[in-house]
């Protein structure tokens, strides 16, 4: 996966049975797909709270937020509850959109945390790749939709 290629298509259901196919999303805008490693977990609940703290700068430029890991729809649900966030959640429990996409592991072994800025036309315009910084994807993804507009 480079940054200026397509995005791989994909077709999934969020945690509040929502059909997404992508192959038709970015007609209508863009998407920004981050992949965290679990619900709940202080690195990931900032990094999900920072995006919810900035949806709206990122529904003005016409994109849309989807949170991807590998938990469970009532984990989703409860987790986005707890923290009011606006954006769905994708269960990702056998990890086919990680696959899919190259999410890198964390050391190897555990689930990595990505972000992927998809434009309209499906082009991904940045991937970002950080384990331990949270709000720095939020501030990669605002950058990359101000530079691609």
């Amino acid at each position: 996966m480079k940054e200026g290629t397509k995005a791989p298509d994909f077709t999934a259901v969020t945690a509040d049975g929502q059909k997404i196919h992508f192959d038709q999303f970015p007609r209508r805008q863009g998407l920004v797909l981050f992949f965290y490693p679990r619900d709940g977990t202080l690195i990931c609940t900032a990094e999900a709270c920072a995006f919810r703290d900035s949806y709206s700068k990122f529904i003005e430029a016409g994109f849309d937020v989807i949170g991807v890991s590998g938990d469970s729809d009532a984990s989703h649900q409860k987790f986005a509850e707890q923290h009011s966030l606006p954006f769905p959640l994708i269960s990702d429990a056998d990890g086919t959109l990680r696959k899919l996409f190259h999410v890198p592991k964390t050391l190897g072994l555990l689930p990595g945390r990505a972000t992927y800025v998809i434009d309209r036309e499906g082009i991904i315009r940045r991937i970002y790749s950080a384990a331990l910084a949270s709000d720095d994807h939020v501030k990669q993804a605002l950058a990359a939709i101000r530079e691609s507009t």
